[in-house]
């Protein structure tokens, strides 16, 4: 697979320094693409990034695959754009609702899309990273030696109210 990227400057100044190629413009990118993965945190620049208009130039054949965030595609445009055939197909694990409990929810039911709960980026050995690291959080904690504190000033607060 050729990776080609679009993002937003800053982002494409380090994929160019890395050696990546970059799309000429949006539109090219979303022209030209074969498959397209979202791959961006969802702060309120990024949300919606991803228009009605965006996916219309998307190919019939082309799949869209997000697993980042759903609002990073304009409310509806999902649906609305693979009824429509641009993209024919896609990949997600995240939701307009969540949690979804409707199994009458759109993306659900159409026959051109894989749907998994919000597990799709995570691989059998990450999952086993992320438990031993959990367990070795909780044995330390209750140990009396938290580790990975995002916040150590709580203690301080804890250590107050213990001592009045």
């Amino acid at each position: 697979m050729n990776v080609l990227v679009w993002a937003r400057a800053t982002s494409l100044q380090l994929a160019r320094s890395d050696g990546y190629a970059v799309a000429q413009s949006k539109r090219a990118f979303f022209e030209s693409c074969d498959v397209i993965s979202l791959h961006m945190r969802l702060v309120e620049e990024t949300r919606g990034i991803v228009t009605r208009s965006d996916l219309s130039y998307m190919k019939s054949t082309a799949v869209l695959v997000n697993t980042s965030r759903a609002p990073l595609i304009e409310p509806g445009a999902l649906v609305d754009a693979l009824r429509a055939g641009r993209p024919g197909m896609a990949a997600i694990d995240v939701y307009e609702e969540e949690p979804l409990r409707d199994p009458n929810y759109p993306l659900l039911r159409m026959d051109n899309v894989v749907c998994t709960p919000h597990i799709g980026y995570v691989t059998q050995d990450e999952y086993e990273i992320q438990f031993s690291d959990i367990f070795d959080q909780v044995t330390a904690y209750a140990a009396g030696n938290p580790i990975n504190v995002v916040n150590p000033k709580v203690f301080d607060v804890l250590n107050g109210q213990q001592a009045s």
